[in-house]
């Protein structure tokens, strides 16, 4: 029986983590079983040698590891058959969204603490190991195994890169949207409204292939100086109207696209409504049979071409709220 991993999910977004983290163990792991999901979390069980490979790539989980077990705040008596690894220890405490208010967090921690010590020593400031407890519907407790790196993340948010424009995705949700698609290491993903290569250069951090193209030929040639400024490589790109994709890049495994919106984009004088209808009827032709395009629109809209499996809200501010669409080819 394979092991359990916990998930603990980020807050933002609703539904979106959780859907990001299941298409991750689509993608990454040859069998998984999804166990139990809850406020805030997810555990799933997979062989561990997949767990590396989950966690390179997933955005909207802020940590993970082996699954200690569920709890409540009156009885923790199982953890005394649970070994921890080697070294020692110490017990960091989470509410999610100020759940469990009532319950003495500290006390808990020292209660916990003091049934683990009997094996491993306490250490609060360097710990070898790392027992996260994450209160919510339950008390649940697992090892921190892998935290997804932020700080990597901001580092290439669209103000840190040498060609930007100020309408961008944020990192994690370019990558969480490649995820969505369930696209697997090696796959093709393609752009084909790239504009600065915020999508691309998650999809090539990914170990994706990516793929590039916009109308424009100056956000083009700033996506591939933006490529550069990584170390990264575009495995192809063009500067192309969306209605020729089909024919030029056919058979790709992802389609992954932030299409123009607002004022301060370019359109080419075209109505906005009218770019998104002929992208519904392009990005088929390029998508191959089965495969699942993410596009980001700032409102719902379907495609008679395409099944729509799912929409993801994510409010930014205002009266700006952009909707992650996945559809299937």
């Amino acid at each position: 029986m394979s092991p359990q991993f916990f998930f603990e999910l980020s807050g933002e977004s609703k539904d979106m983590p959780l859907a990001e983290a299941v298409r991750c163990l689509e993608a990454e792991t040859d069998s998984f079983e999804v166990v139990k999901t809850g406020p805030g979390y997810m555990v799933a069980s997979f062989d561990e040698r997949f767990l590396q490979g989950v966690a390179d790539r997933i955005a909207l989980t802020h940590s993970m590891g082996l699954y200690l077990g569920e709890y409540t705040p009156d009885d923790t008596s199982g953890l005394e058959s649970v070994v921890l690894p080697q070294g020692s220890f110490a017990v960091r405490a989470k509410r999610f969204e100020g759940m469990m208010k009532d319950v003495d967090s500290q006390g808990l921690i020292r209660r916990i603490g003091g049934i683990l010590s009997k094996h491993n020593d306490v250490n609060l400031r360097e710990p070898d190991v790392v027992v996260r407890m994450q209160m919510c519907d339950a008390v649940h407790l697992y090892l921190e195994q892998h935290v997804t790196d932020t700080d990597l993340l901001e580092k290439r948010k669209v103000g840190e890169r040498p060609f930007f424009s100020p309408i961008s995705l944020h990192p994690k949700y370019a990558r969480a949207l490649i995820n969505l698609t369930g696209v697997k290491r090696g796959g093709t993903v393609l752009d084909p409204f790239c504009g600065t290569g915020g999508i691309v250069i998650e999809a090539a951090e990914m170990g994706m292939r990516a793929v590039a193209s916009d109308f424009d030929e100056e956000m083009v040639i700033g996506c591939q100086e933006n490529m550069d400024f990584y170390g990264l490589e575009l495995a192809d790109f063009e500067t192309i109207d969306i209605g020729e994709i089909g024919e030029r890049f056919p058979e790709m495994d992802a389609i992954c696209t932030d299409p123009p919106y607002g004022r301060s984009t370019k359109t080419g004088g075209e109505n906005i409504d009218h770019i998104y209808a002929r992208a519904g009827e392009s990005i088929p032709q390029s998508l191959k049979k089965g495969a699942r395009a993410g596009v980001v629109l700032p409102h719902a809209v379907e495609f008679p071409t395409m099944t729509l499996e799912n929409i993801y809200l994510q409010k930014v501010h205002g009266s700006l709220s952009r909707h992650y669409h996945v559809f299937r080819n």
